[in-house]
């Protein structure tokens, strides 16, 4: 635990149900039952940062397994190609620091792993790949903490497949990579220059 962790503890009165905590359900590998866990999750949340400190969050997704166990200690995910940016990717490079948050909507169990990466080519081969999908990088994680998310606040949600062309008509002329971009006519307008006089 940081020192910020433990003035908080202290001002809130939380530092032995911390300790309690972190004696119960934090450890320092992936046991079986994690192992399994990650073996079936389709997604997760990936948090990085850069050396001055400036931090992304991102989400992975795969086929159930896409992020492989290699061993209590060490786990891989593939890089499929995405948007080029890099950002993840251009952190962990300078700062090997990561923070994984695996969730099961289902299931409602959560499960924070902590720890360094490196990028590599391809830790084992390709043969674990899944059908047409190809990772253009992997990166591989050493697991320093691992431990439960509190289930209290995790929504149940089901599963439901893809379906195309379902938006309101308003937004299905919209591409996907560019819903969060203003439609040029509903831009505010620049304030008019003012004159003197």
């Amino acid at each position: 635990m940081n020192d910020g962790e433990r003035q908080l503890q202290d001002q809130l009165g939380t530092r032995e149900r911390a300790d309690a905590f972190a004696a119960r359900q934090t450890l320092h590998h992936l046991n079986d039952r994690m192992r399994r866990f990650i073996g079936r999750q389709e997604m997760m949340f990936l948090a990085t940062a850069d050396p001055s400190g400036g931090c992304d969050s991102t989400f992975r997704a795969g086929p159930p397994g896409f992020v492989r166990v290699l061993d209590e200690e060490h786990l891989s995910w593939p890089e499929y190609r995405g948007n080029g940016v890099m950002a993840s990717l251009g952190n962990i490079t300078g700062n090997g620091q990561v923070g994984l948050l695996f969730i099961d909507f289902q299931e409602v169990i959560g499960l924070h792993v902590n720890g360094t990466a490196e990028i590599v080519e391809d830790p084992e081969g390709p043969a674990g790949t899944p059908p047409g999908l190809r990772a253009r990088l992997w990166v591989v994680a050493r697991v320093q903490e691992a431990y439960i998310h509190c289930a209290k606040h995790i929504p149940r949600m089901v599963k439901i497949p893809r379906q195309r062309g379902r938006l309101p008509e308003t937004e299905q002329r919209i591409k996907k990579s560019d819903y969060f971009i203003p439609d040029p006519a509903s831009r505010p307008c620049a304030p008019l220059p003012t004159t003197g006089g």
